[in-house]
């Protein structure tokens, strides 16, 4: 089993940027695919981001690639989502995920997932 924790949500400006991080807990964080998810009010939880377990694959949704920049340091048990040029539709609760094998979009096959934190764009 693995713990997250995510951390570096908050309130910014359109074109503005956040950091966020996600620590996990436990020795295997290695062995997981991480993923970022994102859920506004109203809405169906969905997909932004993920890696894979070594660093060298990312994947990203439509609507944040070229602003959102998945990364992860093992040695550290942490993994990032910078995210710049934010905009208003960017405001949600932001959730941080991992898997062993699955690393696809759908959010109801990810088996860990943090407690979320709040990302506020205002116009």
């Amino acid at each position: 089993q693995v713990q997250l924790v995510e951390s570096g949500g908050g309130l910014v400006q359109a074109g503005g940027s956040l950091r966020l991080s996600c620590a996990a807990s436990g020795r295997t964080f290695s062995r997981y695919i991480m993923g970022w998810f994102r859920q506004a009010p109203g809405k169906e939880r969905e997909f932004v981001a993920r890696i894979s377990w070594n660093g060298i694959s990312t994947y990203y949704a439509d609507s944040v690639k070229g602003r959102f920049t998945i990364s992860r340091d093992n040695a550290k048990n942490t993994v990032y989502l910078q995210m710049n040029s934010l905009k208003p539709g960017d405001t949600a609760v932001y959730y941080c995920a991992a898997n062993t094998t699955y690393s696809g979009t759908n959010y109801y096959e990810w088996d860990y997932w943090g407690q979320g934190t709040q990302v506020t764009v205002s116009s």
